[in-house]
């Protein structure tokens, strides 16, 4: 008889189910700020999954945000009970604006001691970052955690994607617990087929129709697909207001340019279509009142939306509500060929002439002409949008990206996601001073890590925007709208990265070609003329 024991049944942990889950949904990354309520599940962490730091908790799912976008994958994201939570707010109201795949996973007091309203202990913690995420919870026992974390992975996945939150008390993860099984779940939507033929009927009969694209089309991988229906349709290409990425190729012959976020504005430019699609965008996103001529029924309006919500508060016309691609390739089947003389695109600006202070424009079309072809541009300037469409025209699918909420403090770390994904090329970020202190520690993140990113910081030493818009709405002696003295070298130089500052016109070239070529991470600071056009017309 032998006298050898039986060998001891591994217990598996909610800690073992929990990454088991990761790897089967390819997630080789989790974002991070680390806190004592999370010390647990940070504890031997496993080699092939890699903990990526941020030095604040916005920084990290603003990096996290980009990562999603870039891989197409839902970004998982560690943060700090109720504080660290709080601090990620911005970013996840961002995210969830975004339509941005992503599992946040925050820590909790011990379950022991919740009764008694510990320190860093998160009273109602899965109400806390609601509406902003699309499902949250606080499992009920510790078991429960994988199957949570799984749920919240195949919601934040489901069109339209978004952040979903699971709070996890700091004892649970050492609890034994059932390894929970990766599920296939489909997430294209068909359009109904009736709808669609309405559709393809409509823009058949129409004399001068209009296509109005937003982010959707992007998020979807559709471009090329939506500038074969362009072409096929003979239509007007405009992109929606605010679109945060972009869904159609801005020097294609049919692009007509981007609608503004004025309702009179809007109305106008879109007066002589007598037949309206939006395509992956509400039907529409303002941001100043006004009358919206567009609805008062001279135009027929349709909208192809994955987002029933969106197709609910639309105010006007036929909503079909499907994904992209399916949507479109139907589309693109069922549109008869026609004789309409395609429409003539928008004509772009000659190149803007130096001068000194440096004019925004002459740094925007500067930058456009310095930037590789398949660079990917992350951009954060608002009061400079305007320009930057004129003079910075974006090639198409995965070129352009910025946040669809006008949430400020996303886009440089939303930057240093991008760069962290596998590509070859170069991410740049084109941001405003203003706009860069909201979450200029995301520098250090990228400088540690030597990611092929360069930081194009837009100096107007002010806030532009508000600047404008007091312009705009007639209101004087604004405080607050003042930034001077802020040193973007000095602030990039303490955190690793390479910077340099650029106050002459004849400097700028040399410096963006320095920059753009950098073996690892590059910051340009840019001294421009103060002067900030209007983003709106002005009140009368």
């Amino acid at each position: 008889m032998s006298s050898r024991k039986p060998a001891k049944a591994t217990t598996t942990t909610v800690k073992d189910a929990t990454f088991g889950l990761l790897r089967a949904f390819g997630v080789d990354k989790v974002f991070g700020n680390p806190g004592s309520t999370e010390l647990p599940f940070l504890s031997d962490w496993p080699e092939d999954i890699e903990y990526v730091l941020g030095l604040q908790e916005s920084s990290v799912v603003g990096m996290a945000d980009g990562y999603a976008l870039a891989t197409r994958n839902a970004a998982f994201v560690n943060l700090h009970s109720a504080a660290g939570v709080g601090h990620a707010l911005g970013n996840v109201f961002n995210a969830y604006r975004n339509q941005t795949p992503m599992v946040i996973i925050a820590g909790q007091q011990a379950r022991s001691i919740m009764p008694l309203h510990a320190f860093l202990y998160s009273e109602r913690a899965s109400e806390f970052p609601q509406p902003y995420v699309k499902f949250s919870v606080e499992p009920a026992r510790a078991e429960d955690v994988p199957a949570a974390i799984a749920r919240a992975y195949y919601v934040a996945m489901q069109p339209p994607c978004g952040p979903t939150f699971v709070s996890v008390p700091v004892d649970d993860w050492a609890r034994p617990a059932q390894p929970i099984e990766a599920r296939q779940v489909s997430r294209e939507l068909g359009p109904d087929p009736a709808a669609m033929k309405a559709l393809a009927s409509a823009l058949s009969a129409s004399k001068r129709p209009a296509l109005v694209v937003g982010p959707g089309v992007d998020r979807a991988e559709a471009v090329e697909l939506m500038v074969k229906v362009a072409e096929k349709a003979r239509a007007a290409v405009w992109a929606s207001p605010f679109s945060a990425r972009c869904s159609f190729p801005e020097r294609h012959a049919q692009f007509a340019g981007f609608l503004h976020a004025s309702p009179g504005q809007l109305s106008d430019a879109l007066r002589e279509h007598d037949l309206v699609v939006v395509i992956g965008a509400p039907v529409f996103t303002f941001h100043v009142e006004g009358h919206a001529a567009i609805f008062d029924g001279a135009a027929t309006l349709f909208q192809i939306t994955d987002d029933p919500a969106a197709a609910a508060i639309t105010p006007a016309g036929n909503s079909i509500i499907a994904t992209m691609k399916p949507a479109l390739a139907l589309l693109l089947e069922l549109l008869p060929d026609t004789k309409r003389a395609v429409p003539a695109g928008r004509t772009l600006p000659p190149p803007p002439k130096a001068s000194d202070p440096i004019p925004a424009d002459f740094l925007l079309h500067a930058l456009s002409s310095a930037m590789g072809p398949d660079d990917v541009l992350v951009e954060e300037i608002p009061s400079h949008r305007p320009a930057m469409q004129k003079f910075m025209p974006m090639r198409g699918q995965d070129s352009f990206y910025t946040m669809a909420s006008g949430g400020l403090g996303y886009s440089l770390p939303a930057a240093v996601g991008m760069a962290l994904a596998p590509r070859k090329a170069r991410t740049v970020c084109l941001i405003g001073d203003g706009s860069a202190m909201y979450s200029i520690q995301a520098l250090w993140t990228a400088a540690q890590r030597k990611l092929p990113l360069t930081v194009v910081v837009i100096n107007n030493a002010g806030y532009g925007a508000m600047r404008s818009f007091s312009q705009v709405m007639q209101v004087r002696n604004v405080p607050g709208l003042e930034l001077p003295g802020i040193d973007f070298v000095k602030l990039a130089d303490s955190m690793g990265c390479h910077a340099v500052r650029v106050t002459k016109s004849s400097e700028l070239s040399g410096a963006l070609k320095q920059g753009l070529s950098h073996a690892g991470t590059s910051l340009i600071e840019v001294m421009v003329d103060s002067a900030v056009p209007l983003l709106y017309a002005q009140k009368s």
